[in-house]
């Protein structure tokens, strides 16, 4: 049982200023919580380096859970997008282009289009499913040659503008930003650079710090990270902004944003905290996207981005009471784009003592019990 007051003097602290912690910060903010969010500016964070995919229904083929976390997630973003317009907040890049499902051989899309359509009547917003017979002629940088299945429900974000959206609404709301170092002290204290940090509950959306950071409260929460380089180049003179996105059943994934830009990755790598670009990692994402969309060859690269994306050791997120008065909000590797602002979400409701949108059980820290108490944070 966790008592936490509901709004009024409440105060929460959210530990971590990426898409989950951005979210989480603005709908308790929503609420008349008095929100102080520490930012800690760690180099890697995932937010800033995804690409920006949203496209829920081809993935998580048997894990019920999490394919209905994802899946929420994605449908999350219009009602989110009108309640940030109603606070000023109207370019937040979320675009549904399609996705192109592409393959060498037709054979290999079959089991993804029975996926799909096993799927489509509870989540007819996927949209169509067709076969695609000139899929450069959707995406003009492509080999003519590979086989291909059209998408029309996926959408792409820009991750940064997106938290950044929710942050500056979440403080037009009364939300404060620190930057530093947030630590607990046993049993149950909080600084943020040595300074003590009040707080009636505490949001831990920390990423792939969040087993670090919990440490001192006794506690062990099974969080890696898992490196992930991604090449951003821009293509002189092509309309990029409205080309699907490229999902290919082995590879890397291909999509356009506007002023010419296409993202290339990403690498998928357990290489601890280590936020170097690789002559390895990066000539892997350019030699590969650049085999699939031949095009590209021509482009220029223009930035490279290194992210550490949040990983269980189950393969699940972490989203629940980690200690009486803490929440965890974290795990989930690469779909933090998608499901980062729902989940955000949730962790806002269970913080509140509210009953959240989805079913968290399967998600708690300890996979369906109630965890032991530690005391609140002081």
């Amino acid at each position: 049982m966790h008592s936490t007051p509901a709004s009024g003097d409440h105060r929460a602290v959210v530990i971590g200023s990426g898409i989950v912690g951005a979210s989480a910060a603005y709908h308790l903010s929503l609420r008349g919580v008095a929100v102080t969010v520490v930012d800690g500016a760690d180099t890697g964070q995932a937010t800033g380096a995804g690409a920006g995919i949203i496209c829920p229904w081809v993935d998580h083929e048997g894990a019920d859970d999490w394919y209905r976390l994802a899946l929420e997630g994605a449908r999350y973003y219009p009602p989110l997008l009108e309640l940030l317009g109603a606070d000023g907040e109207h370019d937040v890049s979320h675009a549904r282009v399609g996705a192109l499902l592409v393959a060498d051989d037709p054979a290999e899309l079959a089991p993804v289009e029975t996926l799909l359509k096993s799927r489509r009547a509870a989540a007819p917003d996927m949209g169509t499913i067709s076969p695609v017979d000139r899929p450069a002629e959707l995406f003009p940088p492509l080999r003519p040659d590979v086989a291909a299945l059209h998408l029309d429900g996926p959408a792409r974000v820009d991750g940064r503008v997106v938290r950044d959206a929710l942050l500056r609404a979440a403080v037009r709301h009364g939300t404060r930003v620190l930057s530093g170092t947030a630590a607990f002290t046993p049993p149950g204290g909080l600084l943020v650079d040595d300074s003590p940090l009040g707080a009636d509950v505490v949001v831990v959306a920390a990423g792939a710090w969040t087993g670090e950071l919990c440490r001192p409260l006794g506690l062990e929460v099974p969080v890696v990270p898992r490196r992930g380089q991604i090449a951003h180049a821009e293509l002189a003179g092509a309309e990029t902004a409205g080309w699907p996105i490229v999902l290919p059943r082995r590879g890397p994934y291909l999509l356009g944003f506007p002023g010419s830009r296409v993202v290339l990755g990403a690498t998928v790598e357990d290489a601890g905290f280590d936020a170097r670009v690789t002559a390895g990692g990066l000539g892997e994402v350019l030699a590969t996207g650049v085999a699939l969309a031949p095009g590209l060859a021509s482009a220029a690269l223009v930035e490279t981005r290194v992210g550490f994306r949040p990983v269980t050791a189950d393969g699940l997120p972490l989203i629940g009471h980690l200690a009486d008065r803490v929440v965890v909000a974290t795990g989930l590797s690469a779909y933090g784009l998608t499901a980062g602002p729902y989940t955000g979400l949730i962790a806002a409701r269970l913080a509140l003592g509210e009953t959240p949108p989805l079913d968290a059980g399967p998600f708690f820290p300890n996979r369906g019990g109630t965890p032991e108490a530690t005391g609140p944070p002081a």
